[in-house]
Formats: C-alpha cells, structure tokens, sequence
C-alpha cells in the first residue's frame, strides 16, 4: 500500500515539474526578439532560378529492348538466374504442376519420388553432353508439342 501511495505522489511531483518546466519555455520564447523584416530587393535576386544554355546538347540514347523469341522466353521461365544454363534445381523446381500428369501407378496420387524420377530423366535425356547443364539449344529438346487446335468452332 505505502509502495502505491508513494508512486502516486511520485508521478504527481514529476507531472509538476515537467509543467513548471514547459511553462518557463514558452517565457523564453516570448521574450525572444522580433526577426529583422526581410530585405525586398535581396529576396528578388534569392528567387531567380540559374539558367543554362542547352541548344545542341544531347543526352544518352534510350536503351534498346529486344524482343525474346517464344523459345527464348520459356528458357528464361527456368533459368532463373540468367546465366543461361539450366541446372538440375531450377529444372525441378518449376515442376509442380505437373505432378497430376506424372502418376505412373494410376491411384491418383502422386508420390515425390515419381515425380522426381520422371523430371530427372527428362533432363538426362536433353543433356546430350552430360555435363548436368542445359545449353539453350538442348533445352530446346524439352519443348513440348503444339497443340493442335480443334477443326471446327463448336
């Protein structure tokens, strides 16, 4: 009970003071003198902007965007960091939609190491060197068919 008692009129005396304290700034303050009008000829000359002669000046050229070709763009979906080579871990990572598609047993359940095993051979399968890289031109191998378009607009 004394130990509340006590922090009440603790926090009463400091409240006192930091009142006492705010009033005496706000003295300072009106005290302060007045600033010095401001000189109307010098604030002129303060605004003018400073100008510069650019006639036959050119600047940099835009940069160039090329524009990739379908192939190009798929590449890049896989090759994430740009050094144009696809290794194993990119290959696999964008896999995960086609984990329906890859049920080898047929109980409509997909297992990670069907899934695994099936994308391993089809990167074995496009690396002709077997360097564990894909060039651009050996991902090309991967691509997979057109689809055919339906003959009529039913």
């Amino acid at each position: 009970m004394n130990r509340i008692a006590l922090g009440a009129i603790l926090a009463l005396v400091l409240t006192g003071v930091g009142l006492f304290w705010w009033q005496g700034r706000a003295e300072v303050e009106r005290g302060a003198p007045l600033p010095l009008p401001l000189d109307a000829s010098r604030l002129e000359s303060d605004l003018e902007l400073p100008q510069a002669v650019v006639g036959d000046l050119l600047g940099p050229e835009p940069p160039q965007a090329t524009e990739l070709t379908r192939e190009q763009r798929r590449f890049f979906r896989y090759d994430r960091n740009r050094d144009l080579k696809i290794g194993r871990n990119e290959m696999l990572a964008s896999r995960t939609e086609a984990f329906r598609k890859l049920d080898v047993d047929g109980n409509n359940l997909l297992t990670f190491e069907e899934w695994a095993v099936a994308t391993v051979d089809r990167f074995e399968g496009a690396d002709a060197d077997d360097d564990n890289w894909l060039t651009p031109s050996e991902f090309a191998t991967t691509k997979p068919p057109p689809r055919q378009s339906p003959a009529c607009r039913c």
